[in-house]
């Protein structure tokens, strides 16, 4: 049985996920949106940053999003943005389908992250994660433009998004652009830490 399609990201509470400039990603701003990820136990350990961390729901949300994933599908603006940023070991440990109009070999890393481009669209991308997946559920990774193409196309199940107590006032707005005439959201839970509130959704044809 084919798993799930679906997206999991920080989003502020003006409706931002990440900063317009991409030299901006590790900026004041942006590291207060993640503030809730970088003290979890599991965090520390998929990038290798030495043992400790935090546990709790929000380091059990990081391990099951983690676990649930069996290949992601990104846009090249988060590429670049990670191929920079990404230690030598990158974080997913999955097939990774790149959705680019450029034409490049496969780029393999350690740990089981290999990365695929594919110029031939977002449908072509999702069937090559699904078939890399398995029984598993397929990430649609990011940016905000990616997994907008793929919420209007009517191709994600459910989403989760963590609300963090932070501002932006502008940048790249999660939902801008939405086709709200064709995506209908149902409530699937709501579940609070002391830094975000976690709000999941399954996504329904209107």
């Amino acid at each position: 049985m084919a798993g799930k399609v679906f997206f999991s990201v920080s989003m502020s509470l003006d409706g931002f996920i990440a900063p317009e400039s991409t030299d901006e990603l590790m900026g004041r701003q942006w590291m207060e949106l993640q503030r809730w990820v970088f003290p979890q136990r599991f965090f520390r350990e998929n990038l290798k940053l030495g043992e400790g961390g935090e546990e709790g729901r929000d380091n059990d949300i990081l391990r099951e999003t983690f676990e649930r994933t069996g290949a992601s599908v990104m846009g090249k603006r988060m590429f670049d943005a990670g191929e920079r940023a990404w230690p030598e070991e990158a974080p997913f440990h999955t097939p990774v389908f790149v959705v680019t109009h450029e034409k490049r070999d496969p780029w393999e890393r350690p740990g089981g992250t290999t990365f695929h481009f594919v110029d031939d669209g977002i449908e072509t991308a999702l069937e090559r994660a699904r078939d890399s997946a398995g029984d598993r559920d397929v990430r649609i990774a990011g940016g905000g433009a990616t997994i907008l193409q793929y919420l209007n196309a009517g191709l994600i199940d459910e989403f989760t998004i963590a609300l963090s107590p932070v501002l932006f006032g502008s940048g790249i707005r999660l939902f801008e652009g939405v086709d709200a005439s064709r995506v209908a959201l149902e409530p699937v839970r709501t579940e609070h830490s002391p830094r975000v509130t976690h709000l999941t959704y399954a996504v329904r044809e209107r």
